[in-house]
Formats: C-alpha cells, sequence, structure tokens
C-alpha cells in the first residue's frame, strides 16, 4: 500500500496560510493572462452542441438564478454554472496547458472561483489568490502521477482539475485546515475522467463536473461535511488508488515556485502536443503556397502519437486530437482556427486527402513542445522544418496583446457587436477592485 501520511494536510495548512502578499508579481500577472484566456474559450465554447445540451438538461432540475453561463443571457445555479462554464472552456480543446502535466488547469478551476464570487462578495485579490492556489494544488496533485496517469487513459485535467476547483473555492471561502482537508478529501472520492472519451461531447462531462464536484467539496466542507485526514495520500487514498508510483517530490517546495508561471496558452483549438507541428505546418505554406505536398513526415514525443495518431476522423470534435487533420487543413487552407476543426472541414475532400499523407514516428529526445517534420513536394525536393518550442508554451509565450485579441475575435466570431474591451479592462485591474461579482457577466452581449 502507498502511504504518506502529511501531504494533503500540508496542502491545506498552505492554502490557508498563503495571502496576496505572498504571491508574487509575475504570478499575478500569469493568472490574469490565464483569466483572459479563459474568458475567450469559454466564449468561443459556450453555443455549442455540447453546452446547448448540458444547459437544456441542468435547466430542468435548476430553480435558482444565481450564476452566470459565459456568454450567455441565461442564469442558473451556482454549481450547474460551474458545470457549464468548466465544459464550455474546453469544449474546444483551445484552453491553456501546464506542461510539465498536461492538465488544462483554468477550465476546471475559475468556473468555480467565478460561480463563489456570485455567492459571497470576493475582492480581486482574493479572487486571483484563490486561482494561483487552486493552479498550484492541480498541477502538483497531477506532477505527483505524471508522466505515467495520461497515457493510462486518466483524463489528467479532469481527475486533478476537481483538486484544483476545491482547493481554490475553500480558500474564497474561508475555511480552516481541517476544513480544507475534507474538501480535499471530498474532491478525491469524486475524481474522473477518460481519455477515451476526447473527441467526444463526453468529455466535457468530466471537465464540467471538475469544476462543479470541486466547488461542492468546498461548500460540503464549510457545513462540516468530513473526511478522512490523508485522502490524497493514504493507504486507500487517491494516489494509491491510481496504481502509479508517486512523485512525492512533487509536493516539495510550496510557495518557493509557482505552477501558473509554467502555464502555456494556445493559438490553435487543438490539442497542445499538436501545436509545434502547426506552426511550422503554417510556416512552410505561407513560404511555399504554390508547392505541391506529395509526403509528410513527423517525428514527435511519443505523447503527441498516444493521444493524437488519428488518420481517420469523422467529426470536427475527433479532429481537435489528430494529428493527421490539423497538418492537412493548415497545409490545405493555410490557416487553423476553430473553423479548421468544424465537421465541414474535416469532410473536404481535399483535407481528406491531404491526411492520407501524412506519416508519424515517436522520438523520446524531442519535447512534447517541439517538433521534427520533413515536406516531400512533387518536384522531388525534401523540405525540412522544426521548432524547439511551440508558439504559446512557457518558452515562446504570446504576448498579452495576442490574448486579447484571441477574446476580441471569439466574441465577434458570433456577435460582431460584442464589445469585450469592458471585460479585459476588468481583468488586467483585478488587482484593485474590491467586487468580482459582475466579472463573468461582462461576458454577455447586451
Amino acid at each position: 500500500m502507498i502511504s504518506k501520511p502529511g501531504i494533503t494536510q500540508s496542502l491545506a495548512r498552505f492554502i490557508v496560510d498563503t495571502t496576496w502578499e505572498d504571491i508574487p508579481e509575475q504570478a499575478r500577472h500569469e493568472a490574469k493572462r490565464a483569466l483572459l484566456n479563459f474568458f475567450a474559450v469559454a466564449i468561443a465554447g459556450c453555443r455549442t452542441e455540447p453546452v446547448e445540451l448540458a444547459l437544456a438538461t441542468l435547466a430542468d432540475f435548476s430553480g435558482g438564478k444565481q450564476a452566470t453561463v459565459v456568454g450567455r443571457s441565461e442564469r442558473i445555479d451556482a454549481l450547474s454554472a460551474a458545470f457549464l462554464n468548466g465544459a464550455g472552456a474546453n469544449v474546444f480543446d483551445y484552453c491553456d496547458t501546464h506542461l510539465p502535466t498536461v492538465v488544462h488547469p483554468t477550465a476546471p478551476l475559475a468556473p468555480a472561483l467565478l460561480a463563489m464570487a456570485e455567492l459571497r462578495r470576493v475582492s480581486g485579490p482574493q479572487l486571483l489568490t484563490a486561482f494561483v492556489l487552486g493552479f498550484e494544488i492541480e498541477c502538483r496533485v497531477g506532477a505527483a502521477v505524471s508522466p505515467g496517469h495520461y497515457p493510462r487513459g486518466w483524463h489528467i485535467t479532469s481527475t486533478c482539475g476537481v483538486f484544483g476547483s476545491a482547493a481554490g473555492a475553500a480558500k474564497l471561502l474561508g475555511l480552516a485546515a481541517d476544513q480544507v482537508v475534507w474538501a480535499l478529501g471530498n474532491a478525491s472520492t469524486q475524481s474522473g475522467g477518460l481519455c477515451e472519451c476526447l473527441g467526444w461531447p463526453a468529455k466535457s462531462v468530466s471537465v464540467g463536473n471538475a469544476a462543479r464536484n470541486g466547488l461542492f467539496s468546498a461548500l460540503l466542507a464549510e457545513k462540516g461535511f468530513s473526511g478522512p485526514a490523508e485522502p490524497i495520500a493514504g493507504a486507500q487514498g487517491w494516489l494509491a488508488a491510481m496504481g502509479e508510483p508517486p512523485n512525492w517530490e512533487a509536493f516539495d517546495g510550496l510557495g518557493a515556485t509557482w505552477e501558473v508561471l509554467d502555464n502555456s496558452l494556445k493559438p490553435y483549438p487543438a490539442g497542445f502536443v499538436i501545436h509545434p507541428l502547426l506552426d511550422c505546418a503554417l510556416d512552410w505554406r505561407k513560404q511555399n503556397p504554390d508547392a505541391v505536398v506529395e509526403r509528410v513526415a513527423v517525428r514527435g514525443n511519443p505523447l503527441l502519437l498516444q493521444r493524437t495518431d488519428r488518420p481517420e476522423v469523422a467529426t470536427g470534435r475527433e479532429a481537435q486530437v489528430s494529428l493527421q487533420h490539423a497538418t492537412a487543413a493548415a497545409l490545405v487552407l493555410g490557416k487553423a482556427g476553430p473553423q479548421e476543426f468544424t465537421d465541414a472541414c474535416v469532410n473536404d475532400p481535399a483535407v481528406k486527402a491531404m491526411r492520407r499523407k501524412i506519416e508519424v514516428a515517436e522520438d523520446p529526445a524531442i519535447s512534447t513542445i517541439a517538433i521534427e517534420v520533413d515536406f516531400f513536394t512533387s518536384d522531388g525536393k525534401k523540405h525540412h522544418a522544426s521548432t524547439d518550442a511551440a508558439r504559446g508554451s512557457s518558452a515562446n509565450p504570446l504576448k498579452d496583446a495576442e490574448i486579447e485579441q484571441k477574446l476580441l475575435d471569439e466574441a465577434k466570431s458570433w456577435r460582431p457587436q460584442h464589445d469585450v474591451r469592458p471585460l479585459i479592462d476588468a481583468v488586467w485591474a483585478l488587482d484593485k477592485s474590491g467586487d468580482v461579482s459582475t466579472l463573468a457577466a461582462l461576458t454577455v452581449p447586451r
């Protein structure tokens, strides 16, 4: 049996003791960037079929109008809002990525905190502190079971995201250390999500649940809903149940380093391991607009193959985790935005033909943000391209203005007159805000 008493207690004490003043300025800024990106991807996803179906289902059981559904005029109870906003933010695989673990940290975390901010008075510094702490907890728990957890089939965003949303909500509720342990215990027994569901609406269930159940876990703990002393590292706790030898060092150095500083924001709505390949394909196509591609040979990190080697896809959802489709669309259309990951694009004859020309091999020496690719053209030439750091990764980050533009573009894509500049201004000014209860409402078109 795996057991190491004190892990959950140390996390709980860290959550309780850490103050706004303890958060470095760079971490505060990265939290704002992540929230701006969250609003962009949640607006992009708020009217997709999975969100529409989930909203119609949950509305039948919700008598409350407590919280905002991002980008929509409907209001619903806080737990359901957390679910819908978590699902919507992740539905396009357009959300941020913590590279060491491949957790998408903000999709399950921010919705819980925003729902809380509509239930209780929350200041901007309180929101940012809770965000940074929730981010820290979910990524450290994820690091403790990486790299084996994800390849086993666990959707790490969901399984670990519930710890982040519980931790962040517990911080906003001002829970005592023993209550935070209970919140993490309540979260641990609600952790779930399978990679088999990637590319299908079913994926959104576990991401939405990670947001909802984390918030629910903290609210239960506030009422005295107790749990075990060591739910994470107990003999039959979460780590033991995962069946992966834990990396205990993942829990060392709390407060000395900050996981939010290793966050990556996506320029493309696809799995992040595909992004370096998209960078190369788009750049090469721009430089060689008239070249006729006969074959593409890709060499990438083993995770690229494990998660995205899908030459045959039938839907836009599946295409988001298909390296073959992403590359084909980039080469044929010269773009890699939301429209290139739709059912229509998947069935485009030219894109389908190009998908069959792409072959892939794994190389453990290549990192998850790097790629090596050769384009073979009809004139008999071989063109080599590579990158060591995908655009949007922490090693090659998007500029603040690019994140703002992503949000502006997504808001205007379905409502051209929707001006989200007040939302952008409000996020950058969070450290000066005394009440963030209307922040999510700024996503709703007037």
